[in-house]
């Protein structure tokens, strides 16, 4: 460890690349994911020089952050990214936008020219600030040392309060070599930044008015109830089952309420159930806590949810009616939404319309009854649903604690339906983006953070190719990640709208040149797996989960299974397309649920 950290309490006055260092510490940064470059080389000389802090070299700035959201999404602290300036800030930007869209708290340091050099097109100059302007909830151009530390300190507080999100701070050469003073965090509330945490008395009384008077509530939860804390998750679960209301949950919000509860409808929205999206063209009553009424959930907005009151409780006022237009308005933490529900529930004397809840209730088990996730494992090709399903089952089966990542498409969609998530931040996937190569990056920071733990990234053999390179992060740092390839050779989400949307016309949706991933694997040090038949599947995935080190299991589904139920883009939640195997074929819905073949 340097001197200059060891006796910082003793001597103040170090260069730039010590004190973002100092400040990093200070602000509980454990590991930093990065990728060195000459513009930040002294801030890579300062990490040499001390042990506090750990860095993971990773093979692509993109790669960088997608590690840290994972980080930070399965621990619920702040990732930490460290890229150099020009193409090294320019390749991070996919990840600060995903990170932005799926509101996760990410700091990325950028390397940038001397400041007398700035907008004189230096070598590997670029408008870092500019860039990322709208690819992140703040950024920050440091040009006087005497700030380099405040803007450290404030760049994390903003990075995590409120509505989480990525804050780059574009850190020129001369402000690393420099020579200043560092100042620890003020203890000081910040003078301008204070989102409101705790909800109005007033709007949480209207809103439990509204709930206890419902004859069809239902009760929507996303990301932002994961955000608030795993007590929130709690709270969520306590408040749905004293209420007796139906819940669901969005894509981001998957784990918030436990799958395997009877008061759980499934994920809603264009792939969710069909019990969820039927539940929630029907309600009488929505309150939503921590999600932002995305267009991927709410389908036609002028078909959506039709004759209900909307509750809307999030910690970001911008989203309140931004999209929907809602009759009760609750800032606040998701966390404390929920506790102040709870009392208000418990303190108000109205009482419940038990029967019409009863009576709510069976109408959602008719549409249970439907089994919209059904499918018929037959002969020896796999089914991907069934891979699915056997992987969460035999995980289950071991007991260890087991976190999943995703890439974007069929795959993700498949694993969003049939794995089962009982708890929060055990689920790691780009929504709001769909970021292909999100995946294997995000795998590593969560294995990063839970050493221990089981991390499986359920991939397509598309998206997979988007970031392949991480493979050798994992042989570098011996992270026992393992890759569950479902391989149909496809761009599957793209030929399943080709199909159903453009006259079964697959213009450029095959790909026609993959490689061998057992050997791709074994060129990365690490071990191949590829299962091409239904009666080896399980031996694939014993195989898998027992090998120590990290796993590419390649498995052969079937190359034409679509992923339903689907809202085709522009429908309504009751304008569902049911799959093959279900009353016959394809199929639409009435309001009342009933099939249309």
């Amino acid at each position: 460890m340097s001197t200059t950290l060891q006796t910082q309490t003793e001597a103040r006055t170090m260069n730039g690349a010590e004190i973002v260092l100092q400040a990093l510490k200070e602000n509980g940064v454990e590991v930093i994911f990065g990728y060195p470059g000459g513009a930040v080389l002294p801030l890579y000389d300062a990490i040499f020089q001390q042990n506090a802090i750990r860095h993971i070299l990773v093979r692509h700035e993109q790669a960088a952050v997608h590690a840290a959201e994972g980080y930070a999404r399965s621990t619920g602290k702040v990732g930490c990214v460290l890229v150099t300036s020009g193409p090294g800030a320019t390749n991070a930007v996919t990840g600060l936008v995903d990170a932005l869209l799926d509101s996760v708290p990410v700091v990325c340091l950028t390397g940038q020219v001397p400041t007398h050099l700035i907008g004189n097109d230096a070598f590997q100059e670029a408008d870092t600030t500019g860039i990322t302007r709208p690819a992140t909830k703040h950024n920050y151009l440091v040009k006087d040392i005497t700030k380099l530390a405040a803007t450290v300190h404030e760049a994390f507080y903003v990075a995590r309060t409120g509505r989480p999100g990525p804050v780059v701070i574009d850190l020129p050469k001369d402000i690393l070599i420099g020579k200043g003073t560092y100042h620890e965090a003020p203890q000081a509330p910040h003078r301008s930044y204070r989102p409101q945490t705790e909800p109005e008395a007033g709007a949480i009384r209207a809103a439990v008015a509204l709930l206890k008077a419902a004859k069809r509530p239902i009760l929507y939860a996303g990301g932002g109830v994961i955000n608030a804390g795993p007590e929130a998750s709690r709270l969520l679960t306590e408040f749905v089952r004293m209420t007796g209301m139906p819940c669901t949950n969005t894509l981001m919000g998957l784990g918030a309420y436990p799958a395997s509860d009877p008061q759980f409808l499934g994920m809603l929205g264009m792939h969710g159930t069909y019990e969820a999206n039927l539940a929630m063209h029907g309600c009488d009553v929505m309150l939503n806590i921590g999600a932002r009424f995305d267009d991927r959930v709410t389908g036609r907005l002028n078909a959506f949810s039709p004759d209900s009151k909307k509750i809307h409780a999030d910690i970001d006022p911008s989203s309140i009616n931004k999209n929907v237009p809602v009759d009760v308005a609750i800032v606040g933490d998701a966390g404390r939404v929920l506790r102040a529900l709870i009392e208000a529930w418990q303190e108000d004397g109205a009482a419940q319309d038990k029967t019409a809840l009863a009576e709510w209730w069976r109408q959602i088990d008719a549409w249970r009854s439907k089994q919209c996730l059904h499918y018929v494992q037959q002969g020896s090709i796999i089914k991907p649903q069934h891979a699915v399903r056997r992987l969460y089952e035999m995980t289950r089966e071991l007991g260890r604690d087991t976190y999943i990542t995703t890439e974007v498409g069929q795959h993700q969609m498949w694993a969003a339906q049939y794995f089962g998530f009982e708890k929060p931040n055990r689920w790691m996937t780009s929504g709001g983006l769909g970021t292909m190569g999100y995946g294997l990056p995000s795998a590593m920071g969560v294995q990063i953070a839970h050493p221990d733990a089981l991390v499986i990234d359920i991939a397509g053999e598309a998206s997979i190719l988007m970031n392949i390179q991480e493979m050798g992060t994992l042989a570098q740092y011996r992270l026992p990640v393992k890759i569950f390839i479902l391989n149909n050779e496809y761009m599957g989400m793209v030929r399943q709208w080709q199909e159903l949307l453009h006259g079964s016309r697959y213009s450029e949706s095959y790909s026609a040149a993959l490689p061998d991933f057992v050997k791709l694997a074994e060129s990365f040090h690490a071990h191949g797996i590829r299962v091409t038949r239904a009666e080896d599947l399980d031996a694939g995935i014993r195989e898998m989960l027992a090998h120590p080190g990290p796993v590419i299991a390649d498995i052969a589904v079937a190359k034409d299974e679509n992923c339903f139920p689907m809202i085709p883009s522009g429908a309504a939640h009751n304008e569902m397309i049911l799959g093959a195997g279900q009353s016959g074929g394809v199929a639409g819905v009435t309001d009342e649920g009933k099939v249309l073949v």
